[in-house]
């Protein structure tokens, strides 16, 4: 029997973080969507008004046994810039920010510890800015938006921007890509 756990993460654009995890061994399904903010069921065009407080996260879920918490935060910051505030290269506002949803104690625990070892690794030149806040609220963005770089890979923005992260990301993580 599978091990479940779920981990809902902000780091910029979905795509590119939802793309990744999607390839990952022990992840059962990626999913983009829409957390943090005061508004019940927002749109995506709401979210980018930056009015309603949420960040496009991409939710998690995976099985413990074949992958831990840990190695799923150690790819989420591997996967952008958490020095950046509010903001990811060219994706610029509030739904872009770096911020760790926890589900319980031990998350917000693992969450606090890896970013600890990362700042006194001094692994970044600049301080991180990556919150860590208990999940308030969930909401799946438009089914648009599920497998989008999977779907659009001619989009301009897949092209340029998802493209060469997602390169850069299975050259860097070959070892815990899905076989198949």
């Amino acid at each position: 029997m599978a091990n479940l756990q779920v981990a809902t993460l902000a780091g910029g654009c979905f795509w590119c973080i939802e793309s990744a995890f999607n390839t990952v061994e022990g992840v059962v399904k990626a999913l983009s969507g829409y957390a943090g903010g005061e508004k019940n069921d927002p749109t995506y065009e709401e979210v980018c008004s930056g009015n309603t407080g949420h960040a496009e996260v991409v939710q998690v879920t995976f099985d413990a046994d074949i992958i831990s918490y840990r190695e799923i935060l150690e790819i989420f910051f591997a996967l952008h810039d958490p020095t950046q505030l509010n903001r990811q290269g060219n994706d610029i506002g509030t739904q872009y920010r770096s911020e760790v949803f926890y589900h319980d104690e031990a998350q917000k625990a693992e969450a606090l510890a890896i970013i600890d070892e990362i700042v006194n690794e001094e692994i970044w030149p600049n301080p991180m800015v990556t919150k860590v806040t208990e999940i308030n609220n969930y909401y799946e963005a438009e089914t648009y938006h599920q497998d989008y770089f999977k779907n659009n890979p001619q989009n301009q923005y897949c092209s340029m921007v998802v493209a060469p992260k997602l390169a850069k990301f299975k050259k860097t993580f070959a070892s815990r890509l899905r076989k198949d």
